[in-house]
């Protein structure tokens, strides 16, 4: 496994040995020993699974406060997604910069997203599922979020008007957040 850190401290993408052949392809796409090997030591708990039908859904911003943060690995088993990562540290030399990355099925990069960091994506395919881990269960009262479009932040969506559920649309922006980092 290849694994690139991005400019925000923590925030790497991980990139599996893809054999592939006229049949298909095999990959490991968790080895728990080689990401240790390269200094990822993450002990996942739940898989979670979404599936969004249509281009421009977008998730997030999500995070969870401690003591149920969750460090996630991302990955997309059918269509693309633009994945976003903002630094909500407040100790953070970046705290409230952002990295995005594009994950899909073809290209098979998986984002690792520590704790400390809200996490968002916009789907760029129809029928795209969103595959991903945590270190920590889901926990409701802990479950926080922040604005997709705080303009503090800036984030570069592919999508003007995307598609939101009704607890997206309501997240505060970054400055009136929730955070406990």
């Amino acid at each position: 496994m290849k694994i690139t850190p991005t400019v925000l401290a923590g925030l790497v993408i991980i990139e599996p040995e893809v054999h592939a052949d006229h049949r298909g392809f095999f990959m490991e796409s968790y080895h728990a020993a080689k990401l240790a090997m390269q200094g990822v030591t993450i002990d996942f708990v739940q898989d979670n699974h979404s599936l969004s039908e249509e281009v421009g859904v977008l998730r997030g911003l999500h995070y969870q406060l401690n003591p149920q943060a969750q460090t996630k690995l991302v990955r997309v088993v059918a269509g693309s997604i633009f994945d976003v990562a903002v630094d909500i540290r407040p100790s953070s030399p970046t705290f409230g910069e952002w990295v995005g990355v594009t994950l899909s099925a073809d290209n098979k990069r998986q984002l690792l997203v520590p704790q400390g960091f809200a996490h968002g994506f916009c789907t760029l395919e129809p029928k795209t599922q969103v595959l991903y881990k945590v270190d920590s269960y889901y926990s409701p009262q802990h479950d926080r979020g922040i604005r997709w479009n705080d303009p503090a932040i800036g984030i570069a969506w592919p999508t003007t008007s995307p598609i939101l559920s009704a607890k997206d649309e309501k997240h505060p922006v970054l400055r009136d957040a929730e955070i406990n980092f």
